[in-house]
């Protein structure tokens, strides 16, 4: 190898290791000042500022807005109603439907043995029978059309109904068109004013309500108020016993009826019973009985 080409090798070789050398003693990388941007920086959007606030849903209306309060408000509202009133529904619909007299005669069970046997003497007892095969009345437990829950608000559907009181509920003969009237019932020994006499007040409660129901079918809208009553006390009547309440509707005049009536005991076929008390009384139904009717139904 001629000596100029040595020369100029060994000169290469002499550059390649001192630049060998720099890079071993400090080395520097150099970052792309990009890098050390923020995140936000590094990104350009090609979506105008237009075209973004389009991209999103319209807000709503003050009408819109203030409805949709509204109507949540009045479903939450309806529901809180439904759920207070929900108590009372049995109750409301036990008044506006009230059970037929047909349904009444199924109604009550005894559970006692004592009401077992005032159930069956009732039952079987010949005025019993022999009202059950005329023409024209229809057997009934009127009692028993009050709604079960509001009963012991009510006096005789209620207060005076159980053991030691009137022990079963009474059984009724209603004739049509509110002509006449009998009901049978046991007086316990808790319904007393003197001892072993029954309190002269339930009687006259008795009468009072028994003639009432009596005209009712011959009043306008089947309903009447008390206006007069008038009762002779005739005998006492022994605690522990049954009687039977007699009515009979003797004169109706527009909204008036006159009624006559009477308790007596409950005795064996052929046998003449004693008179414990005897009424007259009027009733009249009010001009606002229409309006009662859609409340209260009695019938």
């Amino acid at each position: 190898m001629p000596p100029a080409t040595m020369f100029a090798l060994r000169l290469r070789l002499e550059m390649l290791a001192r630049r060998s050398r720099q890079l071993a003693v400090s080395p520097t990388i150099r970052l792309n000042p990009s890098l050390n941007r923020p995140l936000s920086h590094r990104f350009i959007s090609t979506y105008s500022a237009a075209d973004q606030d389009s991209s999103l849903p319209p807000r709503p209306s003050f009408l819109r807005r203030a409805a949709s309060v509204f109507a949540i408000g009045l479903i939450f509202t309806t529901l809180g109603v439904a759920m207070a009133t929900a108590p009372a529904m049995p109750t409301l619909n036990s008044l506006l439907n009230p059970p037929t007299d047909e349904e009444t005669l199924t109604m009550f069970t005894p559970e006692t043995d004592h009401e077992r046997e005032v159930e069956d003497y009732i039952n079987n007892h010949p005025l019993t029978q022999a009202m059950r095969t005329k023409d024209g009345f229809y057997e009934s437990r009127p009692h028993l059309k009050i709604p079960h829950s509001y009963r012991h608000y009510n006096l005789t559907g209620g207060t005076l109904m159980g053991p030691g009181r009137v022990v079963v509920p009474p059984v009724t003969f209603a004739e049509k068109g509110g002509k006449s009237l009998v009901s049978i019932s046991y007086l316990g020994e808790e319904l007393c004013g003197h001892p072993g006499i029954v309190h002269g007040g339930l009687l006259a409660t008795m009468l009072d309500e028994g003639l009432a129901r009596c005209c009712f079918a011959a009043l306008p809208y089947k309903v009447g108020l008390t206006a007069n009553l008038n009762i002779n006390y005739r005998s006492p009547a022994p605690a522990g016993s049954y009687v039977v309440l007699k009515a009979t509707t003797t004169k109706v005049e527009g909204r008036k009826a006159w009624v006559e009536g009477r308790i007596e005991a409950l005795v064996g076929e052929g046998e003449t019973p004693t008179v414990l008390a005897e009424a007259t009384a009027l009733f009249v139904s009010p001009k606002q009985a229409g309006m009662m009717m859609n409340v209260y139904p009695t019938t």
